[in-house]
């Protein structure tokens, strides 16, 4: 009986251990909702993080460029002030007292030979034919050297007309180079062929191209400085077959007279040259917040002239303009002075725009200051419509006596005085006015604006 319950309870067990291997592991079933929300969480934040890190690379990656490899900034660019310029008659004197110092066994100091000493040497020179072959031959040579400062400028514009036909339009105007700031050569010309250029192409005078990019212009003298980028040019070439032009004086003593050689396009066409002399600086060119030296020559020209004028020591002492000769005189060659032009210039190199008051002036006279009791400063003649100065009250007829603190004697040096302001500067003028027989002072706060 035992035995038999023994048995009976082990086929239970038996059954029992064969039930349990046959069960099947059942897999959890899938909530469809939450995956698809844990892969758009997981597919967001990985698009997050991908923005934050181009965010970051984009701000960062500049800031750590240029504290492993730090960019040098472009050399500030600074014209020397006028130096006295010597005279064809001291030139002739210097190199004869040189020759006659190293004739000498003796090392004692010789005097400067006086003027009718001069004369009198130049008076018993005679010309003959080969003394003037000499003379263009030297010129020739000269020139030579001089042009490898000169470039050609040319701005291209493209457009498409009514048939969907591309037109390519090309300007070219002349050149010179003026300086270089460690990173650019700086070229001057004229604005109006890379005004709309789509593109500006520089040839050198041996015939190397290089691209170009505007600097900055000035809307009054229809100047503008270019910029070709230095590492886009040859070493060999910058050191050998280019050489970066100096700037001479226009305002000395008896400039009538001293012989200037045009070069750029005098003629009116690209590589065209003129010899001549300077014939009066008398004149001058009123424009905004400025006036400009005229240097009138007699060489005849292009009604459509540009370049430059050098004297005969290598030195560019104007800027070749149009429009500004008397009108029985249209053909003669005229020139702004570059020492009028010389901070100008100087602004543009360094891309600095022109702060713009709107005032045109002349200096207050001697003859007008014991006469007519007119007080010593800048002479308003003409206020231009819609300009800070007319905005803030300024006539014509008062006097600038302070810019600032600065005392004003001369329109020159309000030229000088806003030169040294940017756009949106604030400047307190000090002005006299005329009231009932007298001059009375008055001042004004403006907020200088650009020239458009």
């Amino acid at each position: 009986m035992a035995d038999s319950q023994e048995n009976k309870q082990k086929e239970q067990n038996d059954v029992s251990e064969k039930k349990f291997m046959i069960e099947k592991i059942k897999e959890r079933p899938v909530n469809k909702k939450k995956l698809l929300r844990r892969t758009l969480i997981t597919a967001s934040m990985a698009v997050i993080f991908g923005l934050v890190a181009c965010f970051t690379f984009l701000v960062l990656e500049p800031v750590i460029s240029n504290w492993l490899y730090p960019e040098e900034e472009p050399q500030v660019v600074v014209f020397p002030e006028d130096q006295d310029e010597m005279s064809p008659e001291q030139m002739l004197a210097e190199n004869m007292q040189q020759e006659n110092q190293s004739s000498q066994s003796t090392s004692a100091p010789s005097e400067v030979m006086e003027q009718e000493q001069i004369r009198e040497l130049l008076s018993g020179i005679i010309l003959n034919l080969d003394n003037y072959k000499q003379i263009y031959n030297a010129l020739s040579q000269y020139v030579a050297e001089m042009n490898r400062s000169m470039v050609t400028v040319t701005g291209v514009s493209s457009g498409v007309d009514w048939f969907n036909n591309v037109n390519e339009s090309k300007n070219q105007s002349s050149g010179v180079i003026i300086a270089q700031n460690g990173k650019q050569l700086l070229i001057l010309t004229d604005y109006s062929p890379v005004k709309q250029a789509d593109d500006i192409i520089v040839t050198f005078n041996e015939g190397t191209q290089a691209d170009a990019s505007l600097k900055e212009k000035d809307e009054t003298t229809g100047l503008a400085v270019i910029a070709v980028e230095l590492d886009t040019l040859n070493e060999d070439f910058l050191k050998n077959d280019i050489t970066i032009a100096t700037f001479g004086s226009s305002n000395i003593k008896d400039i009538a007279g001293l012989p200037v050689v045009a070069l750029g396009r005098p003629m009116g066409t690209n590589g065209s040259l003129g010899y001549g002399i300077i014939t009066s600086s008398a004149s001058e060119s009123a424009a905004s917040d400025t006036t400009y030296r005229i240097l009138q020559t007699n060489i005849v020209g292009s009604q459509n002239a540009g370049g430059v004028l050098f004297n005969l020591q290598g030195q560019v002492i104007g800027i070749i303009t149009n429009g500004k000769s008397a009108t029985d005189m249209k053909n003669m060659v005229c020139a702004y002075g570059i020492t009028e032009l010389k901070r100008h210039i100087e602004k543009m190199s360094n891309g600095e725009k022109f702060a713009y008051l709107g005032l045109k002036g002349v200096d207050v006279t001697e003859e007008a200051n014991s006469e007519l009791g007119v007080p010593y400063g800048a002479y308003i003649t003409e206020v231009e419509m819609d300009s800070p100065a007319m905005l803030a009250g300024i006539q014509q007829g008062d006097v600038i006596t302070g810019f600032g603190e600065r005392v004003i004697i001369s329109f020159d040096e309000y030229t000088n005085s806003l030169l040294s302001m940017k756009p949106g500067d604030s400047v307190e003028l000090t002005i006299m006015r005329q009231s009932q027989q007298e001059y009375k002072e008055m001042k004004f706060d403006i907020t200088l604006t650009v020239l458009k």
